[in-house]
């Protein structure tokens, strides 16, 4: 029993520490995460044929400008912005205009949902096309933006280590309590 203690103990320690490194890191690699997947299918779209959404998004661009931008400048127009978005994540400079271009794109990104959900959802089963799929994870880059753009004005994970037996009986930190002594 002294020996499963043991390993217990370390084990705790071995977490605690890396707790310690996730909260000295997550965020910045969160941001960075997130740079390299706008950048990339960014790029992606700079080159026709190549994006599996280029059809759609191209479409969705056209309705969400009235015709304005059609095509390929629809095309170019979404790709210009999911790089610049990319860029901004990955340098960490101009980083909040970074994030209101990607809540803008998101916005964009997502309107498939509502303008074409003939074509997203399989109509007997109303399931998601394997496109309605590439649209719907965006609520975790949507998710992954507002952690990132709340450290505008301060916000910071802050490390009050507890031992490993101690939280596993705990859902998630309360956040909100803490909001409220602020």
């Amino acid at each position: 029993m002294k020996t499963l203690t043991n390993l217990f103990t370390q084990f705790d320690r071995l977490d605690t520490s890396i707790n310690r490194w996730l909260v000295a890191h997550s965020i910045a690699l969160l941001r960075i995460g997130m740079g390299i997947v706008f950048f990339g299918f960014g790029i992606l779209k700079f080159f026709p044929g190549i994006s599996p959404i280029e059809d759609l998004a191209t479409r969705t661009t056209t309705v969400l400008t009235f015709g304005i931008l059609s095509g390929h400048s629809a095309m170019v127009f979404v790709a210009g912005l999911e790089t610049v978005i990319g860029v901004c994540f990955l340098t960490g400079r101009f980083l909040r205009v970074g994030v209101w271009l990607m809540a803008a794109q998101m916005i964009g990104a997502m309107s498939p949902l509502v303008i074409f959900p003939g074509e997203l959802f399989l109509s007997s089963t109303h399931a998601p096309t394997l496109a309605a799929q590439y649209i719907i994870k965006d609520i975790i880059l949507v998710a992954a933006g507002m952690v990132v753009a709340s450290t505008w004005t301060g916000a910071r994970i802050v490390a009050q280590p507890q031992s490993l037996r101690s939280t596993l009986p705990k859902q998630v930190p309360n956040v909100e309590r803490s909001l409220q002594t602020a």
